[in-house]
C-alpha cells in the first residue's frame, strides 16, 4: 500500500500523461489557492475538486486514503489546538488546508514516475550550478526526502502492530528505539545502494 507521498501507481489517465512540470506546478497553484481560502464552505469545494482528480486518476481510494492516514492524528491535534484557541471555523480551515495539500501532493507523487520528477527537478534547479552546486545531486535529494515519509510511516506501522503483539503499546520507549533502530537500518542500507551507484559523497 502506497502510504504518504507514496510510489507511483501505473495507469492511462489524463493526470498521469501529463507532464511532471505541469504537475508540480499545479500543485504549487493549488496549494498558493488553499490558503487563500478563507471559509470552509470554499475548501470543501476543494475537496470535491480533489475528490474528483483522484476519481479521474484511477489510482483507487485505498490510495487516496493512505496518502491521509499517517497524518490522521496530527490533523485531529491540529483541529483541537486551534478549535480552542481560535474558534471553530479557523480550525475547520487550517485542518482541511493541511489535509488536501497532502492528498494533492500524494496524487502527484501516485501519478508521476520518480525519474520524471528527478529530471524535472534537476531542470529547474540548473541555476544552481552557478553557485557550484550539482543539479543532479539536489534533485536526488529531495526525491528521497520525500519517498523517505512513507518508508518512515511504513516502519512505524510495523513497530506500533508488534507493540500491540506484544502487549505494550503505550510505551514509549517500545515505540521509539525499533522505529529508531528500523530507520538507521533504512538509512545505512540506502547508503549502500547509492555508493554502489557512484553517489557516495
Amino acid at each position: 500500500m502506497s502510504g504518504l507521498t507514496g510510489a507511483y501507481v501505473p495507469g492511462r489517465s489524463p493526470l498521469h500523461r501529463l507532464g511532471a512540470g505541469v504537475k508540480l506546478l499545479g500543485l504549487a497553484l493549488s496549494c498558493t489557492a488553499l490558503v487563500l481560502m478563507g471559509s470552509p464552505p470554499a475548501l470543501g469545494g476543494a475537496a470535491v475538486a480533489v475528490a474528483v482528480l483522484y476519481a479521474v486518476s484511477g489510482v483507487g481510494w485505498a490510495a487516496g486514503w493512505a496518502q491521509i492516514r499517517p497524518v490522521r492524528w496530527f490533523a485531529v491535534a491540529l483541529f483541537a489546538g486551534q478549535a480552542l484557541t481560535a474558534g471553530l471555523p479557523v480550525a475547520v480551515t487550517s485542518t482541511l488546508r493541511m489535509v488536501l495539500a497532502v492528498a494533492l501532493a500524494g496524487l502527484v507523487t501516485l501519478t508521476t514516475r520518480t525519474a520524471a520528477m528527478m529530471a524535472c527537478l534537476e531542470r529547474c534547479l540548473a541555476p544552481a550550478r552557478f553557485v557550484g552546486l550539482d543539479p543532479f545531486r539536489l534533485s536526488l535529494l529531495l526525491s528521497l526526502t520525500v519517498r523517505s515519509v512513507p518508508v518512515v510511516s511504513g516502519l512505524a506501522t510495523r513497530v506500533r502492530e508488534a507493540q500491540r503483539a506484544r502487549g505494550v503499546e503505550w510505551s514509549v520507549r517500545a515505540f521509539a528505539v525499533p522505529l529508531l533502530i528500523s530507520v538507521l537500518r533504512h538509512a545505512d542500507t540506502l547508503g549502500e545502494a547509492l555508493r554502489t551507484r557512484g553517489v557516495d559523497d
